[in-house]
């Protein structure tokens, strides 16, 4: 039963947007597409432990959630004749171009990130359709309640049947100006994998597997897109640490007691050519200041040797570049490291009316460790509470109350 339970899960975790992609280009209905899609998984659930998996678990998953669309198409065609259009139009390969590349991934991230949608729209929608995240998981990515989030993935969907958006690749002309929306939503996928939002695990390593894989996909479509190149190598400086993030146990662990030796040092390298790649222009983008900032880890030899006065610099231009309450918080980190922990929590305290940060688990755990550091015991036990309370991963939640519960004893002796 374990291994079909597993099958499942690797089934949704490699196969998830292949089925919602094939859907949608066949049905040109992005509901239909993801609800069958849906319950092709829910009939896996509950015949494969029967009948045995599948020798191809994506063509038996994609077959069951089309003829599933099928179903509901002829369900419907008795109230409206809409569908029934829909899938005489659909049923075929489209007539007009397929544009610069033909993946139907790829195509569907294209039309979630069509610029006729608002871009915390096009993001959201992606990681809904494209990933398979629940809408839970997509709104704690985005710092909002379940409910808001819900709406406006339901709000773009409906703006891209009415507006007829196209289910296409943009041409290779046209590929420039809309590939930064695509960016956006390969580096959320990213940051989602890295980690998760909720859950038993601190990383998702299908998103951020996901996530290059596009990254590279993209790279490989426009070679010469300074943008693009920063966002590959933001992702494989970052990702480098992966395997030493979690000790044997599962446990987190923080950078300062990762065993470097495990850091991917061949993605490391690739990461730093393409950094440089990146920062030939004259105005370093958003991707190429962050992909900075991981290299200058990657490049300390122990937590030691760290610049933080680079790193802090680094923020300084991420800031003007890309104002955001949470590159203002990590700014103020960089600050504690890099000058001293009463500087940095008096950087931290200033940033305790922002909405965004109200329930943001890392502002009050890094205010426990300034003020651990500055001997500000009582505050410094509030503020691991407090943290542990807003912490919705299991990995880091489980760190912090050990990490609370190590410094009440350590006072207590």
């Amino acid at each position: 039963m374990t291994d079909v339970r597993d099958a499942i899960t690797r089934a949704h975790r490699d196969e998830w947007a292949r089925v919602v992609a094939i859907l949608s280009r066949r049905f040109g209905d992005l509901d239909i597409a993801e609800e069958s899609a849906g319950e092709a998984f829910a009939v896996a659930v509950e015949r494969w432990p029967t009948d045995g998996v599948p020798p191809n678990p994506g063509a038996w998953l994609t077959t069951t959630a089309y003829r599933k669309g099928i179903d509901r198409i002829r369900r419907d065609a008795a109230r409206s004749g809409k569908h029934r259009e829909a899938m005489m139009v659909f049923d075929d390969d489209p007539p007009e171009p397929l544009g610069a590349i033909d993946d139907d991934r790829l195509r569907l991230v294209f039309t979630c990130c069509h610029p006729a949608l608002p871009a915390e729209a096009q993001v959201a929608l992606t990681l809904r359709l494209v990933c398979g995240l629940t809408t839970a998981d997509v709104a704690h990515a985005f710092l909002v309640p379940e409910a808001t989030m819900a709406a406006r993935i339901t709000r773009a969907k409906h703006k891209i049947s009415k507006a007829h958006i196209p289910y296409q690749v943009p041409s290779a002309a046209q590929l420039p100006e809309r590939v930064r929306a695509v960016l956006e939503v390969v580096y959320l996928v990213f940051t989602t994998g890295h980690t998760a939002p909720s859950g038993e695990t601190l990383l998702r390593s299908d998103l951020t597997e996901r996530a290059h894989d596009l990254a590279r996909m993209l790279r490989q479509l426009l070679p010469d897109d300074r943008d693009v190149a920063a966002l590959l190598a933001l992702i494989l400086l970052t990702d480098a640490r992966r395997d030493a993030r979690v000790g044997p146990t599962g446990a987190l662990m923080l950078l300062a007691d990762q065993d470097r030796s495990r850091w991917d040092r061949a993605a490391i390298e690739e990461g730093v050519a393409l950094l440089g790649e990146a920062l030939t222009q004259r105005a370093p983008s958003r991707f190429a200041l962050m992909a900075a900032i991981a290299a200058v880890h990657d490049e300390a030899g122990t937590w030691d040797d760290t610049d933080w006065t680079e790193i802090r610099g680094l923020y300084d231009l991420l800031l003007q570049t890309w104002p955001s309450p949470v590159v203002a918080m990590n700014r103020a980190i960089a600050t504690g490291f890099a000058v001293g922990p009463a500087e940095g929590l008096e950087e931290l305290d200033s940033l305790a009316l922002e909405p965004m940060l109200a329930r943001y688990g890392y502002l009050s755990a890094a205010r426990a460790d300034f003020l651990k550091r500055l001997g500000r015991d009582s505050e410094a036990i509030s503020a691991y509470e407090e943290a542990v309370l807003l912490t919705q991963n299991d990995a880091e939640r489980l760190f912090l109350i050990g990490a609370l519960d190590e410094f009440r004893r350590t006072r207590r002796e």
